[in-house]
């Protein structure tokens, strides 16, 4: 007898009346109709049935710390980065824990299974560490998280920035991070690059790096970053973050990089919400939007996920975990509108970032971990419109969460005292209409 058999799902490609067979917190059996004693039976009613959200780029050490010392009054990339600056000598231990560990219990309510954090590494305290390896522990059983080694100020700027770095290796971080960008000049920016890249190499370890999250259009690390990655044959393992200086660079330039890129093997990570609120500041009419050639990476066969990056803290002061408020916002800059353009946003939420992050358990194939949300939404883009309510939530098949469904109770004469929020159907690829 099965553990969980969901029937009457539909699945993100578009299949529908499907079952899903889990056995031993793994999916044995995923086919139409099927008819399996199980203990335990779910039955999706035609709503969409997803993978877990992941969200491969965010800050967990500082989340939830909004107002704390004060507010980043010019909502500027620098005045996040000093405000962030006062407020380290005030953090705690038991601070930085309690704040991650209800971002977390945030994230799962929403679906969100898998985070990548970038952890700062600039005090030599370290203390932010030995949180966030303490925050991965004890969330081990219900949420994949892993860490970066974010030398925040600069890992040549900052005075020992290579040894702190270093110790957060030693500790039991597993990922290299940096931000060539931050450091004092171009060529220390450059230099910083390939100093990690080949500290990722000896190590074995992969490399996510925060790239040119500037409007400086002549900010070109990732170049020098696909280049290093090339060299130290890191094809794979390695993602450019951000990379918003690229919606400034001039279109010529950009023809050269984005197969550089690509052949590379280099990934790369947008975070929409964070991106259209800090780049343009500078600017007055026109504004930039910020945000990285999203569409265009993708057409070159670059892999690009979305994240989240920020939550009520000296950068950002809204999120809430939700990644489909993060496609959404994706969609929009990008101004990826058609069917397909939208159903990758979604991906980009799900099994892109997955891809990223090397989470070879995720995903609605047989063989892979019963780890899945049922959306309220029929489909990919109308999770999208709606950001859907997640009704269940579930982990190796258990249930983490669950939400009961969206609706209206209208007093309206002649019409329904009850509308399912969904309201309107999405246009389906099978439809006239449909792009």
């Amino acid at each position: 007898m099965l553990d969980l058999l969901v029937t009457h799902a539909t699945l993100p490609d578009g299949r529908t009346d499907m079952s899903l067979a889990v056995q031993d917190g793994r999916f044995v059996e995923i086919a139409a109709g099927l008819q399996v004693p199980a203990h335990e039976t779910l039955d999706a009613g035609g709503l969409l049935v997803s993978p877990p959200f992941v969200d491969a780029h965010f800050h967990l050490d500082a989340t939830l710390s909004y107002g704390i010392p004060r507010i980043n009054e010019s909502g500027t990339l620098l005045e996040g980065i000093a405000l962030w600056g006062e407020l380290k000598p005030q953090l705690t231990h038991e601070a930085l824990v309690e704040r991650a560990l209800a971002y977390c219990d945030w994230a799962v309510s929403r679906g969100l299974l898998a985070i990548r954090s970038h952890v700062d590494t600039s005090d030599p305290r370290l203390v932010t560490v030995e949180a966030m390896l303490d925050v991965q522990k004890r969330v081990a059983p219900y949420l994949d998280l892993q860490l970066v080694a974010f030398p925040q100020d600069g890992v040549l700027r900052t005075q020992g920035g290579l040894d702190s770095l270093t110790r957060a290796l030693d500790m039991g971080v597993g990922i290299v991070g940096g931000i060539p960008h931050f450091e004092r000049t171009m060529a220390q920016g450059a230099e910083s690059v390939r100093l990690l890249c080949e500290l990722a190499a000896e190590r074995g370890l992969p490399v996510d790096m925060h790239c040119d999250e500037t409007d400086d259009p002549l900010s070109r690390h990732i170049e020098t970053l696909a280049a290093e990655t090339q060299r130290l044959g890191l094809q794979g393992r390695v993602v450019g973050s951000h990379c918003t200086s690229m919606h400034s660079m001039d279109n010529y330039y950009v023809s050269k990089l984005l197969p550089l890129i690509a052949e590379s093997g280099v990934s790369v990570i947008a975070n929409p919400l964070i991106n259209i609120t800090l780049q343009g500041r500078h600017d007055s009419y026109p504004k930039r939007r910020g945000m990285t050639r999203v569409p265009e990476l993708m057409a070159h066969g670059v892999r690009v996920a979305f994240g989240q990056d920020c939550c009520m803290d000296p950068w950002y002061s809204l999120g809430s975990g939700d990644m489909l408020d993060v496609a959404h916002m994706g969609l929009h800059v990008a101004q990826m509108t058609s069917q397909a353009a939208m159903r990758r946003c979604f991906e980009a939420v799900t099994t892109a970032p997955a891809a990223i992050m090397g989470l070879a358990g995720h995903g609605l194939e047989v063989g892979r971990n019963a780890d899945f949300v049922l959306l309220q939404a029929g489909d990919p883009v109308e999770a999208l419109r709606l950001r859907a309510t997640r009704l269940q939530v579930r982990r190796r098949g258990k249930l983490l969460a669950s939400s009961p469904a969206a609706r209206a109770t209208l007093a309206l004469p002649g019409r329904p005292a009850n509308v399912e929020c969904r309201q309107h159907p999405s246009v389906s690829a099978d439809r006239p209409g449909a792009a």
